[in-house]
């Protein structure tokens, strides 16, 4: 678990560090932000229709397999992507198919890679080990961003993806040399007869997250947050630039405390033993109404005060959520359910941004972040009523045992 935590931790900084410089390198090729944005969709939009493919063929592969020939080919695209930079040979059009390849990739490395790391551990550690793959993604990010500007300052553009193909290739060399746990869920599984390959379909991925209430509500809160909260680099960086008067360095200081409270998150998530999906709501209401007073932050230093928590109650929300996702589900499952999770959760992260950005637009920034919030809220108390009035009450234990002798 150490090995394969060291090497996303590697693969994560390095991904960042391409993401960071591929949105510098569209603007340079383009001059348009519409354009980097239009990159990033690229990119995310296979996993709309693939992922549910994607967690089936990794229910079906040998996972360690599946893994290392998905970092493998990502190591590919970013070795054919840093080749074209460096000789000046890379238009829209190549960069646009080498980023939908990417996300075909995606959306089996995703899956196989974060089921990988359970299988390290005994099952009923499963969460913690979730929270240290939070704990991992950001630090990965925070380093990742930092590294972009000073590789690409002394080495040029293509030092970036050069860097990253070899973080894939890293991880890559470590997957052989892992070995499962004793008390892994797969392993227990296995011993159970529970993983029948021979009737591994789709749409049994579909049907049991349609028929798992626990799973619908999960996806609920989730989304409700993705569109109307969570987008903090473009809410805060508006209200940062623009009510608030601050520049790039004060959204970069903003930006430098999200990671280091989406850090401090991961670290409380790693301990949690009993993930649930009313804890997810809990925080994802408390993130909104943080949300709420820091739309109508005075100053800077207010903001500043409001934000770290903020990230916090963001992260351990997020590592709730995945570690419910990844352990509800029987071992020979998980694969598509996390698919069928990736394919939802795609229309939020393309969604998101133009609703929020069309808010922000007929609200302004403040008026987004407190709709915003209050929206979320009310919409996960409302939630929570409506659960509690169609879960019945039980009886006392005196009153049962009434109606039993009259029985």
């Amino acid at each position: 678990m150490r090995w394969w935590s060291v090497a996303n931790f590697v693969s994560n900084a390095g991904t960042w560090m391409q993401l960071t410089v591929q949105n510098l390198l569209v603007l340079q090729i383009t001059g348009s932000a519409a354009a980097t944005g239009l990159s990033m969709s690229v990119q995310a939009a296979p996993a709309l229709l693939m992922s549910v493919l994607g967690g089936a063929a990794v229910d079906r592969w040998p996972r360690k397999l599946t893994a290392a020939v998905s970092q493998a080919l990502l190591a590919v695209i970013a070795f054919t992507t840093a080749t074209l930079v460096a000789l000046d040979r890379l238009d829209m059009t190549s960069l646009m198919a080498l980023a939908a390849v990417t996300g075909m990739i995606a959306t089996v490395d995703n899956p196989a890679c974060a089921l990988l790391g359970n299988d390290l551990v005994p099952a009923e550690d499963v969460p913690s080990a979730i929270g240290v793959g939070a704990l991992v993604f950001n630090a990965g990010r925070l380093a990742g961003a930092a590294l972009a500007g000073v590789t690409v300052g002394f080495l040029g553009t293509a030092a970036a993806y050069f860097a990253n193909g070899f973080s894939f290739l890293f991880v890559t060399a470590v997957i052989p040399f892992l070995r499962p746990a004793a008390g892994a869920v797969r392993h227990v599984a296995e011993k159970r007869g529970e993983r029948p390959r021979a009737a591994l379909s789709v749409r049994e991925g579909l049907a049991f997250f349609a028929r798992r209430p626990r799973l619908m509500a999960l996806a609920g809160v989730t989304g409700i947050s993705a569109v109307f909260g969570r987008n903090y680099g473009l809410t805060l960086a508006v209200l940062v630039t623009g009510p608030l008067a601050g520049g790039p360095g004060a959204f970069g200081t903003v930006s430098t405390v999200l990671a280091v409270g989406g850090i401090l998150g991961a670290v409380l998530g790693a301990r949690l033993r009993r993930p649930s999906v009313r804890l997810v709501g809990a925080l994802a209401a408390t993130g909104a109404l943080l949300q709420v007073v820091a739309g109508m932050s005075p100053s800077l230093a207010v903001l500043m005060v409001l934000v770290l928590p903020m990230a916090v109650v963001e992260s351990v929300s997020d590592t709730t959520g995945t570690a419910v996702l990844q352990t509800d589900p029987p071992a020979h499952l998980r694969g598509r359910v996390i698919g069928v999770w990736g394919s939802v959760g795609t229309v939020w992260s393309l969604g998101g941004p133009p609703a929020l950005g069309l808010l922000m637009e007929l609200a302004g920034p403040r008026g987004a972040l407190i709709a915003g919030g209050l929206i979320i809220a009310a919409s996960i108390a409302t939630g929570h009523l409506l659960h509690t009035r169609r879960t019945p009450t039980p009886l006392p234990l005196a009153r049962q045992h009434t109606l039993e002798t009259a029985a």
